[in-house]
């Protein structure tokens, strides 16, 4: 399945609904007031869109995701990488260590992932 791009401000809303759903469209529409600042029909006018694109459902004014936000993350980050690495994984971790400190923890953390990958538990 193919995850619909979900652009920034889409993004911050879909952080409210993960972490409330299911909800009330009317309890997201105060949630979005108080944490973006939006205006009721800028909420409902992204709620009308991302149900169009598949990510949510509005039903009887209860709203839930469709795509986890695991999912949106992994789409994001595949594209990133498809895009501005040519596909390299390699490439993408060295432009993202090069200005950035990994602590051992971090780094013993990725040694477990690429040894997992290694022995083909993905």
């Amino acid at each position: 399945m193919s995850i619909p791009k979900i652009f920034e401000s889409e993004y911050r809303f879909c952080l409210i609904l993960w972490e409330h759903e299911p909800i009330k469209s009317s309890e997201l529409v105060n949630l979005c007031r108080e944490k973006l600042g939006w205006k009721p029909t800028t909420t409902y006018t992204v709620i009308k869109r991302l149900s169009e694109r598949g990510v949510l459902k509005n039903e009887n004014t209860i709203v839930k995701s469709l795509v986890s936000k695991d999912e949106v993350q992994e789409a994001e980050i595949d594209e990133l990488v498809e895009k501005k690495f040519e596909d390299s994984f390699p490439a993408f971790i060295a432009a993202f260590s090069r200005n950035k400190k990994i602590t051992e923890k971090e780094i013993d953390e990725l040694q477990h992932m690429i040894d997992r990958f290694r022995k083909g538990d993905t």
